[in-house]
């Protein structure tokens, strides 16, 4: 075993625990998903042209925190499974904007319940109090990071 692995033991430290638990939350939501033609890659995209369709892949390459190539990569996939289509500025030609196709937005109804239901089963042990705390402690974490930081990372993740 590693000297330096007392530092800062798998077991306590909370980096490691959260990933352990992202990893754990985007395999279950991919087994929800995956039976309907959605990726993970596909399920942050969707999410946020649910709220706001028709932006720029600039605009939603910030919004999911996602480097221009890889959105670019995900819009075709998301284009030949029917779920978008993307059109040309009329404005600015240089610029392309995304728009969900009735079966990218037919997706909603049918996903964001099993979504809920991965994040409820999660805390399925929790009392609505404890659930809260929770909550408010990961946001306690997220602001003290922010801080150390002096700047909010370009996504908010939801999954």
């Amino acid at each position: 075993m590693s000297k330096n692995r007392h530092l800062l033991p798998f077991e306590i430290s909370l980096g490691y625990q959260i990933r352990a638990t992202h990893r754990l939350f985007q395999s279950y939501l991919q087994s929800k998903i995956g039976p309907y033609g959605v990726s993970l890659g596909m399920w942050y995209f969707l999410r946020v042209l649910w709220e706001a369709d028709g932006l720029t892949q600039r605009e939603l390459s910030h919004r999911v925190g996602t480097m221009e190539p890889t959105t670019l990569t995900a819009m075709r996939s998301m284009e030949r499974s029917g779920f978008i289509r993307r059109e040309r500025n009329a404005e600015d030609g240089r610029k392309i904007n995304i728009f969900l196709t009735d079966k990218g937005r037919d997706l909603k109804p049918l996903l964001l319940p099993l979504a809920k239901q991965v994040v409820d089963d999660s805390v399925a042990n929790f009392t609505a109090d404890e659930r809260r705390q929770f909550l408010g402690l990961l946001g306690a974490v997220q602001k003290s990071i922010v801080a150390k930081m002096g700047t909010a990372p370009a996504n908010e993740d939801q999954s």
